[in-house]
């Protein structure tokens, strides 16, 4: 699964302005007072005005040999979130090392090195080398329904979880980060898991599909096929 655009919604369009344009170094492809877009690899990412917005999750990919150079480049534009001491978190599990921090609306930002990838870059880390976005948060207290209506329009499998508190549906170049909002919070921080509203294009199998998510419902088009379900 490819994540091809992303929306989000954010309180300050300024200051997201600011922080992923001067401080992280991506660059804007088109801003205006109700919308900024940035160019993340292949993915782009738009922030949309909303004064009620409320924080996010999300993940990019970086080369699968890059995250502690990356650790020492965030560290000088960011505070790290950390596990305990844990700058650079491993999860063994998924042959996986990532690296935790908020965006200006505390979004939770995480960059991550997924070693199955084989991805590995000789380059100087900068961002260039945020590769796509992998990861968008689904909070939700049904997470077998979302499941149901994701797998019931697009050849999509679980990567990791099952239907109780945690499921990663997609693969490694992108995930639908499924938690039971009453019962787990947003990993490093704890934060509360909001079922913050999105839209995102993405691609599966060579097929093009629109996800939007609203007031914890989710919905999918195919966009070369009319089907379209809801929850």
């Amino acid at each position: 699964m490819k994540i091809q655009e992303l929306t989000l919604y954010t309180t300050n369009i300024e200051s997201q302005s600011e922080f992923y344009s001067q401080v992280l170094g991506l660059k804007i492809v088109k801003k205006s007072p109700k919308i900024i877009s940035f160019q993340v690899g292949k993915t782009l990412l738009h922030f949309k005005f909303k004064k009620t917005a409320t924080p996010y999750h999300f993940a990019i990919n970086i080369p699968a040999n890059k995250e502690e150079e990356a650790l020492h480049w965030l560290k000088s534009r960011r505070s790290i979130l950390k596990d305990g001491q844990d700058e650079i978190i491993d999860f063994r599990a998924w042959n996986a090392k990532a690296i935790y921090f908020y965006d200006q609306d505390l979004n939770i930002v995480e960059l991550i090195a997924r070693k199955n990838l084989k991805n590995e870059s000789d380059q100087k880390f900068g961002p260039e080398q945020f590769l796509e976005i992998s990861e968008i948060g689904v909070p939700t207290r049904d997470i077998e329904n979302v499941f149901s209506i994701l797998s019931g329009v697009m050849e999509i499998e679980i990567y990791d979880g099952g239907f109780g508190n945690f499921c990663a549906i997609g693969d490694e170049t992108g995930l639908f980060i499924c938690i039971n909002r009453d019962h787990k919070k947003w990993y490093p921080t704890n934060d509360k898991a909001f079922a913050s509203n999105f839209e995102l294009v993405l691609q599966e199998k060579g097929k093009q599909y629109h996800v939007e998510f609203n007031n914890e419902s989710i919905k999918v088009a195919g966009l070369n096929n009319p089907n379209t379900q809801k929850k």
